[in-house]
């Protein structure tokens, strides 16, 4: 039998037990949308655009609400361009970096705090490592507060057609009042590859650094997809794996999301399929892009998701990449 003394210890395991399950129950242990029966790809949701006929060439659950995640960078990089657009910046415009940028935790390009960094740099460190921190320091700079920066947000979003979306920070980190749809993230897409085409620079670079650290671009495309060169990846439990990418071929550009891929993997296969297969129809050589993906033969693709990495030298090359079933070999039409 237990003693007086012990039912106060009893007590708050039980507490910690049921805080554990009831979190667990709620979003921490939350994970990524289930991808729907009978779907042509393995994601929750996806679009494709041609941007030369500005036609919509195939959509998967376009509509469905699921955290934009790093994605979300893609936003606070436009208002950044727009800002310098009004000449009230310019790419080697110093910002320097608050203890509240320099704290934020996630990916990061390591900044700390009284850097004084160029506007050029924030904007790389944004788009090829995710940095979480970089994106702070450009809502601080540019809004003059993260609050105002956010307010911004929001209302660029309703000025880009973005119905269906709410946005709580420049970054991306988990929040349950963030969410987009596939059909956003590519309205937010198109209208930023139009105002800022050269933007793809930062968007296509393999590696970056700054001080000591080395980042590497996600983008599983990047120099293993033929004409791939951009945007964005993302990736919190709750969303699963997001791509925004764009490739061109033969004078052909097209735009696609996906979002709620279930892992590295098949973000990279899904997107290569999905290309694949509006090319063929941009081509004339496919009726759609949904019958593409269900009558075409998928011969196995070799894809290394952490080819940048490598690049970096952050992973040395050890046994064989990462075997992902595709139309098109690594690299190759």
């Amino acid at each position: 039998m237990s003693s007086p003394a012990d039912i106060p210890r009893r007590v708050g395991g039980c507490l910690v037990l049921f805080l554990l399950l009831f979190f667990c129950g709620q979003r921490v242990c939350a994970t990524a949308p289930a991808v729907p029966e009978g779907s042509f790809l393995g994601v929750a949701s996806a679009i494709l655009y041609d941007l030369d006929t500005e036609a919509i060439l195939f959509e998967q659950n376009a509509d469905v609400r699921i955290p934009p995640a790093s994605l979300t960078k893609v936003l606070s990089m436009f208002l950044a361009l727009d800002y310098m657009r009004s000449d009230q910046a310019g790419f080697d415009s110093l910002v320097s970096v608050s203890r509240e940028a320099a704290s934020e935790r996630g990916s990061r390009m390591g900044l700390r705090e009284h850097d004084n960094v160029s506007l050029r740099e924030l904007l790389l460190g944004m788009a090829v490592a995710s940095g979480n921190d970089a994106s702070t320091a450009v809502a601080e700079f540019v809004g003059g507060s993260t609050p105002a920066f956010v307010r911004m947000m929001n209302v660029k979003a309703r000025l880009l057609g973005m119905r269906n979306s709410h946005f709580c920070n420049p970054h991306g980190l988990p929040d349950p009042e963030q969410y987009t749809t596939a059909r956003d993230m590519l309205a937010l897409a198109r209208s930023y590859l139009r105002a800022y085409p050269l933007a793809l620079r930062f968007h296509n670079t393999h590696v970056f650094r700054y001080r000591d650290s080395v980042s590497w671009n996600k983008n599983p495309l990047l120099g293993q997809y033929e004409g791939a060169d951009g945007l964005k990846t993302g990736w919190i439990r709750d969303s699963g794996y997001n791509l925004i990418f764009t490739a061109s071929h033969e004078g052909k550009r097209l735009l696609a999301v996906i979002m709620g891929a279930p892992d590295v993997w098949a973000r990279g296969n899904e997107a290569c399929r999905l290309l694949d297969a509006g090319f063929l129809v941009s081509g004339n050589r496919a009726v759609s892009v949904a019958s593409a993906l269900y009558n075409a033969p998928l011969p196995q693709r070799t894809l290394d998701v952490k080819k940048n990495a490598h690049e970096a030298g952050v992973y040395p090359r050890k046994g064989k990449p990462s075997r992902l079933k595709g139309k098109r070999a690594a690299g190759k039409r």
